[in-house]
């Protein structure tokens, strides 16, 4: 008797550790982060201003577009196709191709492809880092980014970036980033 009792009392426990880890798997599915904003932004040497735009259209994919200018008859522009997927409870791997059009003396096209990280460092706090390849006319480059982000509110959020060879070389940035 005894033995039926322990063994229907394991049964239920494991009931119940089953169902917890069937929506552990479902949670596992999104994302840490929001990849549903617009972001604002200023760099610094040399001073350019710039927007971006992103927008989920899976649990797992979003589209991206981004412009940044010196406001001298130049621009650098992209746009395209990105995945993310969760790594742990607190960081995301994150991937995008993107179409990239820069007119600096002339217009010129090619594709970026990279990788990168956003991981949750506090309730607030947000750091992450990619690293790409971009093939433009004959040239091609390894590009990267580190960046750090406050988010004051779960809707707003303040940052900063450092880009390191990309198109306007090494370059901090001021970022601003508004979640819809």
């Amino acid at each position: 008797m005894r033995k039926t009792v322990v063994a229907v009392a394991l049964a239920l426990i494991s009931t119940q550790a089953l169902a917890n880890s069937d929506r552990e798997r479902e949670r596992a599915v999104m994302s840490n982060f929001s990849y549903d904003y617009l972001e604002a932004r200023v760099g610094i040497s040399p001073v350019t201003v710039g927007a971006q735009f992103s927008k989920s259209i899976h649990p797992n994919a979003h589209f991206v577009a981004r412009i940044d200018t010196e406001m001298e008859s130049d621009y650098d522009a992209a746009a395209g196709l990105g995945f993310h997927a969760p790594v742990s409870n607190w960081a995301d791997v994150t991937g995008e191709m993107l179409f990239r059009i820069q007119d600096f003396d002339s217009t010129e096209s090619g594709v970026e492809v990279n990788l990168g990280v956003r991981q949750w460092l506090g309730p607030q706090l947000e750091v992450g880092g990619k690293v790409g390849y971009v093939s433009i006319k004959s040239e091609e480059e390894v590009i990267g980014s580190l960046h750090a982000r406050f988010h004051s509110t779960e809707l707003f959020s303040l940052g900063a970036e450092f880009r390191i060879n990309d198109s306007y070389g090494e370059q901090l940035m001021m970022t601003t980033r508004f979640k819809f």
